[in-house]
This record gives C-alpha cells, structure tokens and sequence, in this order.
C-alpha cells in the first residue's frame, strides 16, 4: 500500500467528519502492532483535550481487544470529567472490525455517543 493511498483515505474520511456541525470534538485512533491509542481533539483550536493509550498501562499479559476496553474505558472517564458526551469517531485508515469495533463498543457503553 502507498504512502499517498493512505492519506488519501484519511483526507477523504476527516473531510466527511469536519463538513458536519463541528460541534462536536473529533475522537481518533491509532492502533500499531501491540498498542491502542486515541485522543479527543478539538479542531477549531488544534489542540488535544484528552488522551489514552495502552502503552500506559501494562499489567500482565492481556489480548489485543482487551487492551482496547482498557483504553476505551480511560479515555470515557477522562472525557466524562470533562464533561464531553458527543464526539465523532474518526478511525483514521482502519476498518471497523476486530479492535476499533470493540474499541467503538466499549465507548458507547462507557457512555460516549458518536
């Protein structure tokens, strides 16, 4: 896959994100081999509001998808204290399956609405 492919792709996604209400804060991904990372930004002032990564926090050995309920579950009580609730889920160049989608759940369920 080509470098200019893949931003070509997350051009094409957080330009469908940012023409909606720009209300909301931008919630992105970053999943790498081992770790799952993801931050709330604010995109009128280019500035991140919170952040979560599983690099953080190591403890034993766990599951790829566990490791993105872990991050899921920091990043909803960080944002709750924050008082953010609608965000919207920008996944970057990834699918939704395997561990964005059980990332994404985890968010929904902690009480995140995108």
């Amino acid at each position: 896959m080509s470098n200019f492919a893949y931003k070509k792709r997350v051009g094409r996604i957080r330009k469908k994100l940012k023409k909606v209400n720009s209300e909301r804060f931008r919630l992105t991904v970053f999943r790498s081999l081992n770790n799952i990372s993801a931050q709330i930004v604010d995109d009128k002032i280019n500035k991140t509001l919170i952040s979560a990564t599983s690099a953080q926090k190591k403890t034993g050995k766990k599951k790829k998808k566990e490791l993105s309920t872990d991050v899921a579950e920091i990043l909803v009580k960080k944002a709750l204290e924050k008082k953010i609730k609608n965000v919207y889920f920008d996944r970057g160049r990834y699918k939704y399956h395997g561990r964005i989608k059980t990332f994404a759940e985890a968010l929904r369920k902690g009480g995140l609405n995108f």
